[in-house]
């Protein structure tokens, strides 16, 4: 029987990759996002993928959503916490909604997703959690405390919980992508993208979504139950820890 794998974020950008990959390594996958309905649809229909809609801040939320999921697919064997929002500025300017709103969805919902889901995890004897940090966890980034504390903290969080969940038969491991060719960087004016990013890139080019979806199938096999409490940097040299 194929294993269910379940995707926050996972309808756009590097998530989509993602889905799409486990799709085709043979998982039964279920696709989580928080607001744009027009483009989870095209996903959906694209992709044949159930996608499914809350708000990853909430452990409410992600609760209910997750006994949705459980109810249509099976039990949750395969946790990718990948769901992330950005609302940069300088520290001296930034607001407590900035702060929160950035913690809360991409430090908090790690909770949020991992605590309803570990306890059948553990009662199986298996299970497979992948989170998705970024290289400004592991090197910080002007402009995005937020961002970088809550990306570090996943790293943090990745580690406790491999200890614990070890002899349980459950892996964590987190992936640091650096920057990434999704609509976010194509964003970026090109004049930046060739000036200030690429040339601090030692491979020369951006990483491509693919790239991170490939990594987190080679986390999910069950022939990888060996590597676990692991951080995984995708960034094309531009930072080796």
């Amino acid at each position: 029987m194929a294993r269910v794998a379940l995707v926050t974020g996972g309808t756009r950008g590097i998530g989509a990759a993602i889905s799409k990959a486990l799709k085709a390594a043979g998982y039964k996958v279920a696709a989580n996002y928080g607001g744009n309905d027009a483009a989870a649809e095209k996903f959906k229909g694209e992709t044949d993928i159930p996608v499914y809609k809350w708000d990853v801040s909430s452990f409410e939320a992600c609760s209910e959503g997750i006994k949705k999921v459980e109810a249509e697919l099976g039990p949750i064997d395969v946790l990718i916490n990948n769901a992330g929002i950005t609302r940069d500025t300088a520290f001296h300017k930034m607001t407590l909604e900035q702060w929160s709103a950035v913690i809360n969805t991409n430090l908090g919902s790690l909770f949020n997703m991992t605590r309803p889901i570990i306890e059948g995890m553990r009662a199986r004897k298996f299970g497979r959690i992948i989170n998705i940090s970024s290289i400004n966890g592991q090197k910080g980034q002007f402009g995005q405390v937020n961002y970088s504390a809550a990306k570090a903290g996943d790293i943090g969080f990745t580690k406790a919980l491999a200890l614990e969940t070890a002899k349980a038969g459950i892996t964590v491991n987190v992936i640091c992508p650096g920057y990434i060719n999704t609509e976010m960087v194509q964003a970026v004016p090109k004049d930046v993208l060739e000036k200030s990013i690429l040339p601090l890139i030692p491979v020369g080019r951006l990483g491509e979504p693919e790239e991170i979806a490939r990594t987190v199938v080679f986390l999910a096999a069950d022939e990888a139950g060996a590597i676990t409490g692991s951080t995984l940097s995708v960034n094309g040299g531009q930072y080796m820890a």
